[in-house]
């Protein structure tokens, strides 16, 4: 178990059984290389006070994987995890949320706008229009819980069903408006500009959003090319590492090794109104922020149209529901995570998504097996 390291990567590649092993390079470009440097003896009490010593920062052993199918990418080092950081003045975050209480949000049904066709429902929230809209059809899933950390998988569920009966409520309207996404910007480290716990919804005309359509025309020329279906075989090379989570019958979850920042996971499931996936998605989030002290994160549903109309001429039939997760990082960090590379180049990550699969893998077994 040792040696289930980021950095032993290219190693554990190779141990595969060879049809995993051919799988895995299909799929993911994997190499490694070192960074070297040499520290001043000015700047040595530097190193050690931030770094833990100098051999540590003498020679990084650095993983880059980028995935040939989609073109996603990461560069591992755990050392960054231990950059100097600007995290400003001590934060309570709990007092810091309930500072806010009494905001339009907590009375979504006079202090928040209704959509053209009305509001949707649940158990735990109710939709409202967004002012500063995103597209034609944007809508916010308003929980009824102020603190947005006070989840549960059940909430998770319901906020999820909300917003999809939103969307199908706003293809009514116009069934031209049918690509449907889903999103949940989790305090301001993740763009939140409300703290009042709350989701978003949107669909769009004409064609997906380019990165959902970009991964739908990735996976149709997998399975043209290799005669396989490119979601099943990315989860079985992420399984084949010991990268996988365990959850809902029929749900699949595992840790990426792509990661767009910390701690990403990626949860597979067939029909997006599938509240078994719901449920899946909330228990994970659970365990997020209770075993790996996640504050700040995004979620982001990636679903076919809702309908099956004339207007629609891509093929939809194998594309499943594709959920990720992300860690934003500490709220009181006031150094952004996101920069020119993440932009532009590739992710750099300071996670182990080895770490993130078995700290999860400790909590979900006992609920899903």
């Amino acid at each position: 178990m040792s040696d289930k390291k980021i950095i032993n990567l290219p190693a554990l590649i190779e141990n595969l059984s060879p049809e995993d092993r051919a799988l895995a390079q299909r799929i993911l470009d994997v190499s490694a290389t070192t960074g070297r440097l040499e520290p001043l003896e000015e700047m040595r009490s530097w190193i050690e006070k931030s770094f833990g010593s100098v051999d540590a920062v003498t020679d990084q052993r650095i993983v880059r994987v980028t995935n040939r199918i989609t073109l996603e990418g990461a560069l591992f080092n755990g050392l960054r995890a231990s950059r100097p950081l600007d995290t400003g003045v001590s934060l309570d975050l709990e007092r810091e949320i309930a500072a806010t209480e009494g905001d339009p949000f907590c009375r979504p049904e006079t202090g928040t706008p209704a959509d053209v066709f009305g509001r949707v429902r649940g158990e735990h929230a109710t939709t409202a229009s967004n002012v500063a809209k995103y597209d034609g059809f944007h809508g916010v899933i308003v929980f009824d819980d102020h603190n947005p950390l006070h989840l549960t998988p059940e909430k998770v569920a319901d906020y999820v069903d909300a917003g999809l009966r939103w969307a199908n409520e706003a293809n009514r309207a116009d069934p031209e408006s049918c690509y449907p996404f889903l999103m949940w910007n989790c305090l301001w480290r993740a763009g939140g500009s409300i703290i009042h716990g709350h989701a978003q919804v949107t669909v769009t005309r004409g064609t997906h959003y380019p990165k959902v359509e970009r991964l739908r025309r990735a996976a149709r020329a997998y399975g043209a090319e290799h005669g396989s279906d490119y979601f099943a075989d990315l989860h079985r090379v992420h399984e084949s590492l010991g990268l996988s989570v365990p959850t809902e019958d029929g749900v699949r979850a595992f840790a990426s090794l792509t990661p767009v920042k910390e701690k990403e996971l990626v949860v597979i499931g067939d029909d997006p109104a599938d509240k078994t996936l719901h449920r899946a998605v909330g228990e994970l989030l659970r365990a997020y922020v209770q075993d790996l002290g996640v504050r700040a994160f995004n979620v982001a549903f990636y679903m076919p149209p809702l309908t099956e109309s004339a207007e629609v001429e891509e093929d939809w039939s194998e594309f499943p529901t594709v959920v990720y997760i992300v860690d934003r990082g500490d709220p009181a960090n006031r150094t952004s995570d996101i920069g020119a590379m993440e932009l532009y180049a590739a992710s750099v990550v300071a996670s182990d998504p080895f770490t993130v699969a078995r700290a999860l893998e400790a909590d979900t077994e006992q609920t899903f097996r």
